[in-house]
């Protein structure tokens, strides 16, 4: 099959976003598939006001072209940026079918940065935009119930999995002197990274990532040792070497880190929220609690091999094949639109 996705998220971002369609992509070509993305790296594009990572499409008019020439038997819409919204009306236009998938908590990372927005709008946006896709793709059963609340329909699960062949245990992990509790993901307002940094913890701190907040962190947390990007192989064994991973996010729909920790033979410290519910196991893979400092100090006593034997449980070739059970097919649509409208962009 020709699958289309079409995504406002890809590189040079690092997110749990563009690693998902990374994976999903070789597993989906793997499978046999053809499969062509639509990112901002195929357009022009401007950097989003306070957050430069993030590209925004301006030349919008040349989707419509550009998907027509791939001819897809299936497309979906991986965010709900400008490209996102330019492909949906495409689609909508010509009563064609799609999937969409929600990545992340978008009303809450919005309220975060402007307080002054209530999450009901941030919902409202969702709903609007989701509201014509066949399938909304989403991570956990929790999420799903979550969203029903607010709203959303046609809601279908789209279980991640993580790279074992990338993300594996040590043949033997040697313990320091000092602990090193490690954070991996973007330096950024919502992923709450100053719970972790304030903590009084034994041994090391280290952020793994980069973002909008890291000048100033790493100038406020002066102990804290400050990585930068780490990426394939040296990410690996960033986990490998560390004790503890600490997720301090709140609003995570997930944490792909949680999981390529946990293959790494990492154990993870969390708040008992949604995203560490859904991925870690309660004093097996993990230590929720309200106070992250001793969760931290509990998750340090967790076996590493239970770890890395409950995370190869979950590969991406089964989230391939869930993603491509949901997919609505054109069925011939298309290419009638293509015969009878040859000149509509």
């Amino acid at each position: 099959m020709r699958v289309l996705i079409v995504s406002d998220a890809w590189v040079p971002q690092v997110n749990g976003v563009v690693t998902s369609l990374q994976a999903l992509m070789s597993e989906l070509r793997g499978m046999g598939h053809e499969v062509k993305l639509l990112s901002p790296a195929d357009f022009r594009s401007i950097p989003c006001p306070t957050y430069p990572e993030i590209s925004l499409v301006w030349d919008l008019w040349r989707l419509g072209p550009a998907l027509k020439a791939f001819q897809p038997d299936c497309v979906h819409l991986a965010t709900e940026g400008p490209l996102g919204w330019a492909a949906r009306r495409w689609l909508n236009k010509r009563n064609l079918a799609f999937s969409s998938a929600i990545h992340t908590r978008y009303p809450e990372y919005v309220s975060t940065r402007c307080a002054w927005i209530p999450l009901r709008w941030g919902y409202a946006y969702l709903r609007r935009f989701h509201r014509s896709s066949q399938a909304v793709l989403v991570t956990t059963e929790h999420l799903r119930t979550e969203f029903s609340s607010w709203g959303l329909q046609r809601l279908k699960l789209w279980r991640k999995g993580v790279d074992t062949r990338l993300f594996k245990p040590l043949e033997t992990h040697e313990e320091g002197v000092k602990p090193v509790f490690l954070y991996v993901g973007r330096i950024a307002p919502e992923k709450n990274l100053e719970a972790f940094l304030t903590l009084d913890l034994p041994g090391i701190k280290r952020v793994v990532g980069d973002g909008p907040q890291r000048q100033a962190l790493q100038h406020q947390y002066p102990q804290v040792e400050f990585m930068g990007y780490r990426h394939a192989e040296e990410l690996a064994r960033e986990y490998q070497q560390a004790s503890v991973l600490v997720f301090p996010s709140l609003t995570d729909t997930y944490g792909l880190v949680m999981l390529e920790a946990l293959a790494c033979g990492t154990p993870v410290a969390a708040f008992a929220v949604r995203g560490p519910l859904d991925v870690l196991q309660q004093g097996i893979t993990g230590f929720m609690h309200e106070d992250l400092g001793h969760a931290c100090m509990q998750a340090l006593k967790l076996s590493r091999e239970r770890c890395a034997i409950e995370a190869a449980r979950q590969s991406w070739q089964v989230s391939a094949q869930e993603f491509m059970a949901e997919q609505p097919l054109l069925d011939g649509e298309l290419q009638q639109v293509l015969a009878y409208g040859a000149s509509e962009n």
